[in-house]
């Protein structure tokens, strides 16, 4: 039962923001906030309200709370200045009547800053846990019956996508919430302003600290080539936010025409399903769903978070602090970053079925309808690129988050590799983007 009180009772500032940074914090404080919160927007009882606090929650939270005997699970995302922003969120029925396995709440509510989706609790894990293990595992028939989940819901992302691809108008493109992932974190959400938003408060003056105490700072780190493992690419890193915000502006977004997607699914919204035919995947947390979903840019996300960002660098820093090593230098106007991080074996067979179930069949549908633009292999790498350094602040030290000097070396390293191609020679994303090439 959608929540949307009418405009004249919409809050001047967000619930779920101060829910959020309270969190961070106070969590039992939190617990008391969102209690009142439930039981009030959708008029139920709530008892027993518990937040999880896990290693996925960068731009949400999750938890669970009972009522009237039932046990329910609780999410919401929320973006800073989210109250300032139009349009509509959570529209799971969109992806349910096209067709995509999707969890549908019992309660919502699709005010902006005031989102927040109910689930009836399951005992299915997230497929983000499942994975999680198999980086850590040698466990082959896990691995397969992973890998075939993720073959099927790729195959039944792709039917949807040609099902559903219609011509979008610059309005139509800009209007779909997704771009509150990658372009409207780049600048004020007031103003308009560049950079702004995360990538300013993120990054612009900030001292980046890296292995060695070699500490570095955004003018250095901004304008210099990088050069990762050896290899020297052709964008620096302002370079490749300055063609993010010009590419990725969402008027811009409409000419590889719109689909319906989730446009966040990265595992830890994506239910593992066991069953007597194998595991089945299913969405939830459709906060950036829509009808037109700018076709280069729904599946995106997923694939950066569900594949590059593993193991361990970016969801769990103090792990890669453990398990790897990064040397950093700057020299004649170069950023050398030299890592021995690589993907885990199961990452790597879903690259591939990403690639072989999706990507590469897609864009030769897009190709096929004259709708494919020149420059789609930019269009993907620079949304590869914005994936992780605008969904956590990678500095480490006082300015930073949660990244240390080897999860922070490592993740510039993933991220510049990603946004740029290669002067010379060959990387993990120029072997997928061969593999695509329709």
């Amino acid at each position: 039962m959608p929540i949307d009180p009418p405009p004249a009772s919409r809050p001047s500032a967000s619930r779920t923001a101060a829910i959020r940074e309270t969190a961070r914090k106070d969590v039992t404080r939190a617990e008391t906030m969102l209690t009142d919160f439930i039981s009030t927007i959708f008029d139920i009882p709530v008892s027993g309200l518990q937040i999880n606090l896990d290693q996925y929650s960068l731009n949400s939270l999750n938890g669970f709370f009972g009522s009237d005997g039932q046990e329910f699970f609780f999410k919401f995302h929320q973006e800073e200045g989210e109250e300032e922003m139009t349009g509509e969120y959570y529209r799971a029925d969109i992806l349910s009547r096209a067709g995509l396995p999707v969890d549908q709440p019992v309660f919502l509510s699709t005010l902006p800053g005031e989102q927040l989706l109910v689930y009836k609790r399951r005992s299915d894990p997230r497929f983000s846990d499942i994975l999680f293990a198999l980086d850590q595992s040698d466990d082959e028939t896990a691995i397969d019956l992973a890998v075939q989940a993720e073959k099927a819901l790729n195959d039944r992302i792709l039917k949807v996508a040609k099902a559903t691809l219609t011509p979008a108008t610059p309005d139509q493109a800009a209007a779909e919430p997704i771009h509150r992932l990658f372009h409207e974190r780049l600048i004020d959400p007031r103003d308009g302003r560049y950079p702004g938003g995360r990538l300013a408060s993120f990054y612009i003056g900030k001292k980046f600290c890296f292995p060695g105490q070699v500490e570095l700072g955004w003018d250095q780190i901004s304008r210099a080539r990088p050069v990762i493992n050896g290899v020297a690419y052709r964008r620096s890193l302002s370079e490749m936010f300055d063609l993010a915000h010009e590419r990725y502006a969402p008027r811009n977004m409409g000419d590889a025409g719109g689909i319906v997607a989730h446009g966040d699914a990265h595992n830890a919204n994506i239910w593992y399903q066991r069953g007597d035919n194998g595991p089945a995947l299913a969405f939830f947390d459709p906060a950036f769903a829509g009808d037109k979903v700018p076709s280069l840019l729904a599946e995106v996300k997923s694939t950066f978070h569900n594949i590059f960002a593993h193991p361990f660098w970016l969801y769990n820093p103090e792990m890669a602090q453990e398990r790897y090593r990064a040397s950093v230098q700057y020299r004649d106007d170069m950023l050398c970053i030299d890592t021995d991080w690589q993907p885990s074996r199961v990452r790597l067979r879903l690259l591939d079925a990403k690639a072989t179930h999706f990507w590469k069949p897609w864009l030769r549908t897009l190709s096929d309808k004259g709708m494919l633009p020149d420059d789609w292999e930019d269009v993907i790498r620079i949304g590869l690129f914005l994936s992780p350094t605008l969904v956590m602040n990678l500095v480490a030290g006082s300015d930073g988050d949660r990244h240390n000097p080897v999860s922070s070396a490592i993740g510039l390293s993933v991220a510049l590799a990603a946004g740029s191609n290669p002067v010379s020679g060959s990387d993990l994303f120029t072997s997928f983007f061969q593999k695509i090439s329709p």
